[in-house]
């Protein structure tokens, strides 16, 4: 790991160095390749730690003020622990809910099954003009057909939209 290490209105010595090396050994374990910038300052009473560790395109970023400054680094390095948990572990949980492998399962599950009829879906088919039935599938945006006993010539017809979008098709029987 790069470390880099600045001191505000403070001078960095050998040992505050050594134990910000040491502490950020917890954080070097999750990356094979990451810098850190950590800026030390006092400010009254109060010792302030910065850090912001990159590493695989990504930052964090934690700050603390205690009255020492070995706590704040300790808090610091707690932090960007828990944030760096948390990103490895949600990346982890994505790519095995997404994985090729399940997409490759669930296919090979689809391409089990052929020449089947998997799926009945029941319809009221009511006596319309194709006008009615063309208003009738406007009201219900989430079907893209209807089926209709068409008043003209009483025969079973299914009104569809078509790919535009905009229009409608009607399929009648022959005989």
């Amino acid at each position: 790991m790069e470390i880099k290490v600045l001191g505000k209105e403070m001078k960095v010595t050998e040992a505050i160095n050594d134990y910000i090396e040491r502490k950020l050994d917890r954080i070097d374990k999750y990356f094979e390749q990451s810098s850190a910038e950590v800026t030390v300052r006092a400010e009254k009473n109060e010792q302030i730690a910065e850090m912001l560790v990159t590493a695989n395109g990504e930052n964090y970023r934690a700050a603390a003020e205690e009255k020492d400054l070995y706590a704040s680094i300790d808090k610091v390095i707690d932090i960007l622990e828990g944030q760096i948990r948390k990103t490895k572990t949600k990346k982890e949980k994505m790519m095995r809910d997404g994985s090729l492998k399940d997409m490759n399962q669930v296919e090979a599950q689809r391409n089990e099954i052929a020449n089947e009829i998997l799926k009945y879906a029941y319809y009221e088919i009511k006596p319309l003009a194709p006008e009615d039935a063309m208003l009738a599938l406007q009201e219900r945006p989430t079907h893209n057909f209807l089926p209709f006993i068409n008043v003209e010539n009483n025969k079973v017809c299914v009104i569809y939209k078509l790919k535009d979008g905009k229009n409608y098709g009607i399929v009648e029987p022959e005989a």
